[in-house]
This record gives C-alpha cells, structure tokens and sequence, in this order.
C-alpha cells in the first residue's frame, strides 16, 4: 500500500527528466495560515517521497510578493485601503518592525519551516521581475498575444478586446498593477491606460509590471523545470488557471505543463479562512499547542481534495488521541481493527514524521495533561500524577521521572507547553479550574458531608494503584448514603476548586497530594 504522496511520487518517475522541480507558492496578501501553506506541505512531502525512489529532486517556493493587494488584512488599520490594487512589494511594513508588508507576513512562515522539517528554495516574484528573469517570456508574451488572446478566449464567455495585452504595468501615477491596461508595445515599450485616468508607457525591462497570471504561472514553470505542483481547488476547477496555463505553457513556451495535485481548503471550525476577516490558523500558532508531526498528520491522513475542518476547542483533544493511537499502531503496542487499517495508518504516520523514531517515542495522554497541568506545572510532580493514574505506558512500571532518559523529559515538557498554551488559548471555560488554597466558602447538605468524610477515610486508610480502585470505593459509599452521583462529586469539586464540575472524579482526587485532600474533605485546610 501506498501513501498518496508516494503515488503521485511513482507516477513521476516516469517523466523523462533529469530532475524533478516539486513548486509551491503563495501569495503573501497578509498572515500565512495552514489552509494556503498546503501547497508547501504536500510538495516537500512529495519530494521526499521522490528522493526515497532515488530520484533527483528539488522544492522550490515562490513568493507572491508582486500582486496587488484586493483586500486589507486582519488585523491590519482601514487607512491601509489606499493601498488597494498596490503590489504588495510596494507597501510598507505595518508595525515598522519589518522592510516591507512582504517580509512582515513572510518571515513568521519561513521561520518555522525548519521545525516542520521543510526545507526549500525560496524565490521572490517581484525580484524576478527586477532581475530581469521574466524579461524573455514576457517579450514573448507580447509577440503572441493574439494566440493568448485565443487560448483565453476558448475558456470565456466574453471575449478579450482585440487590443489586449497579457502585460500589467504598474501605473507610475497611482502606483497600482490591477487597474491598468496594456493595449500596445513597441519593441521594450509597453503602452497603457489605468482606470485613474492616466496613460503612460512602461520599459518591460524595468521590472515595473507584471505578466497576467496565468502566463505568468505558465512562464515559470518552464523558467524552473517544474514537474509537479500542488495548488488549491480553485485553480483546478474546469477552465480554470491550470487549464488556461497548461495550454499557454505548452503552446507558447513549449513546455510540458507539471504534474497537478489539486487539493480541497481547509475550514477553521466550519468557516472559511480569510485573511480579510481575521478567520486563519497558522502554522506557527499550531506549533504553540501541538508538535509539527501532529499537523503534518492533519493534512496527510486524507487525501487532498477531501475536506478538512480544523478546530482548536475540544476536538483538538480528539484530534491529538487520534494521533497518539496511530503511533501506537505504527510501533505495534496496540492493534490495530484490521490488517488493512494497519498498513493504511502506518504510511500515514511514516508520511508524518520529520524523523522517525526507531521504537515508540515517550507518549503521555495530552487530554489527561489537560487536568495535571492545572495542579501543577512541576514535570517531576506530573510524572507522579499520570503513575497514579495508571497513565504511563508498561515499560515505564516501576521508574521516576529521573530514570526517563533526556528525549523522555524533553517530549513530556514539550508536550506540557502545548497543553499550556492550549488551556491559555482555546479551551472552553468549563475545562478550566484552579484548586483552592484555602477551603472555600461552600454549602453542603449532611450526606455531602458524610460522603466526603467517608472518601477521607478510604484515602487514609488505602494506597490506590488505580483511579478505578478509588472510583468502585466512592461509589459504594454513593449507595449506601443513598446520594445521586452528581451531587457526591459536586461535594469534592466545591471543596477543592469551588465549581460545580470538574475533571473525573476519582482520577482528579488520586492527582491530588493526598495528605492535603484528606485534610479538606474533613474540612482541616
């Protein structure tokens, strides 16, 4: 069985090239989130599934960075509208903290790249243009244009103006590229109108303009031997950009168009993600409550054009056990349903990793931090807790958290500032709690009181190995008192935390120093 990426990496080897040239891009129209990042996430999967074939391959990214600016992103002022139809290239940094908008959106998204394990050649539209390397295509551009025209207009229903030029200059009045018009050239002189009201002409050497898209995009996948690309679904929808570029690529540059993987966006707890509306993730806030493995895992466990909805509430907790279980499948410490659903999850973990571990990494049940990180933020102290509550794996029966070896401590501190973050950022105030220092000022009927004087004793008087063992005690006491389960637990969390509900009963007592709980059910601290 094959993963998707190395599907797409098999069908490639049949290409007759030299070497493969995976591409990615973006726009850089303001913050880089997980949805438009996928282009590099699937295209430095797919190269690393060509190398392991032992084919020669490459993973370039191409900024954007020479588009016009259509919307003001979040969260960025009103007063940015004058930039409206403005290159991006051309616009200032919004905080001062950055040269320019490009490179203050950029940087936060090229800086964590590494940790994904993404490495890649970076590439800036705007200085191609200033460099000069999109001068030859965009000559001949010029000199095809009624055969462009032609291609364009097989995929319209209006037809382009027989003067029409597939050439942007940027207005040297307004300083926008989206409104004007190139409607004839003479030799490196391009001639133009803008909707301001301005005509001008413009040196196409200059760097001042910009190839309509999809020549554009066509243009460059010759200029980069490109052979396979991911995109978003709308560039793949029919008689869309890649159809158009296909032709254009293979009629006027001659050149064989890259392999397409279309892939589906993704939805950010079931909304859209706009950078105008401030509705994104990024990768780097994914970083904040989960490993890199762990998104990497989001996006390879489907196939692309499947839809894909990402919520950091509680279903991240789903999400993170969903993953945990995969490891454990992958390293065989649990079964899986069924031989097939085995191979199917191991590629999909192997696709994942940045390294793969030789034997299962220190795993510790992030749901379950979620609960001892509110206790404390101690490492050593939180070991304790998840041996009490039966929540280490059996190799690690009868250690301390000073025999874990560095790798050990390092993942479960690591996995504990996600937590964290988590619990900081996303989690629902009902997750929340704070134990409290003092007893608080709670009113209790005289069953409540007796069971918590009862579950005192049962702690005095036993050592629990499990959280059940507690659990099966409480409940006996529950039944001979003749108390409704809410209302016993209610007891233990007013005691402790001073709310009505709390984490799991027994395993949130058995968490706890159990001299200080047994001091607060008889009501002493």
């Amino acid at each position: 069985m094959k993963h998707w990426t190395e599907r797409i990496a098999s069908d490639l080897t049949n290409w007759d090239v030299e070497k493969h040239v995976v591409a990615s891009g973006t726009s850089i129209s303001g913050s880089i989130h997980i949805g438009n990042s996928c282009d590099v996430f699937i295209a430095n999967a797919v190269g690393k599934s060509l190398q392991k074939l032992g084919e020669d391959s490459k993973t370039i990214w191409i900024a954007d960075d020479h588009d016009p600016l259509r919307k003001v992103p979040y969260p960025l002022p009103e007063s940015y509208e004058k930039y409206l139809g403005i290159p991006y290239s051309q616009i200032p940094c919004p905080e001062g903290c950055c040269e320019n908008f490009v490179e203050h959106f950029q940087k936060p998204f090229l800086e964590t790249l590494p940790v994904f394990g993404i490495e890649l050649e970076t590439y800036s539209g705007f200085k191609m243009y200033q460099d000069g390397v999109y001068n030859d295509y965009i000559k001949k551009s010029l000199e095809r244009a009624p055969k462009i025209r032609e291609i364009f207009n097989q995929y319209r229903e209006h037809p382009l103006a027989s003067d029409w030029l597939p050439y942007n200059p940027i207005c040297t009045e307004c300083g926008r590229v989206n409104t004007t018009t190139a409607y004839d050239y003479q030799g490196d002189t391009v001639f133009y109108r803008c909707q301001c009201g301005h005509e001008g002409e413009m040196n196409i050497k200059s760097g001042e303009g910009k190839l309509t898209w999809r020549v554009e995009w066509a243009a460059r996948w010759k200029i980069f031997g490109v052979t396979c690309e991911p995109f978003g679904k709308d560039h793949a929808a029919s008689g869309g950009s890649y159809d158009v570029s296909k032709v254009i690529s293979q009629e006027i540059f001659d050149y064989r168009a890259p392999y397409p993987v279309p892939y589906e966006w993704i939805t950010l707890k079931g909304e859209a993600m706009s950078k105008s509306h401030g509705v994104f993730f990024t990768p780097r806030q994914w970083l904040e409550i989960g490993a890199p493995e762990t998104l990497n895992y989001f996006l390879f466990r489907s196939k692309p054009l499947k839809h894909k909805d990402f919520d950091p509430g509680m279903s991240f907790l789903d999400f993170i056990d969903q993953y945990d279980r995969v490891e454990r499948i992958h390293y065989h410490t649990e079964e899986a349903a069924s031989e097939k659903e085995m191979e199917k999850l191991g590629k999909i973990y192997e696709v994942s990793q940045i390294n793969t571990p030789e034997s299962i990494p220190f795993q510790t049940s992030y749901r379950f931090l979620t609960v001892a990180r509110q206790i404390t933020d101690d490492p050593e102290k939180i070991f304790a807790i998840l041996k009490r509550n039966s929540q280490l794996s059996a190799d690690m029966e009868g250690k301390e958290y000073s025999d874990l070896d560095e790798d050990a401590q390092a993942r479960l501190r690591s996995r504990l500032e996600n937590v964290e973050n988590w619990l900081e950022k996303y989690a629902p105030e009902f997750v929340k709690f704070s134990v409290q220092k003092t007893l608080p000022d709670v009113q209790l009927n005289e069953n409540q009181d007796a069971f918590l004087l009862q579950v005192a004793d049962l702690l005095e008087n036993n050592d629990y190995t499990s959280s059940q063992e507690l659990h099966d005690g409480m409940y006996t006491i529950i039944n001979e008192l003749g108390l409704k389960p809410p209302k016993a637990f209610q007891a233990i969390y007013k005691t402790i935390i001073g709310k009505k509900q709390g984490p799991r009963a027994a395993s949130f007592v058995l968490s706890l120093d159990k001299d200080f709980v047994i001091k607060r059910f008889r009501r002493e601290a």
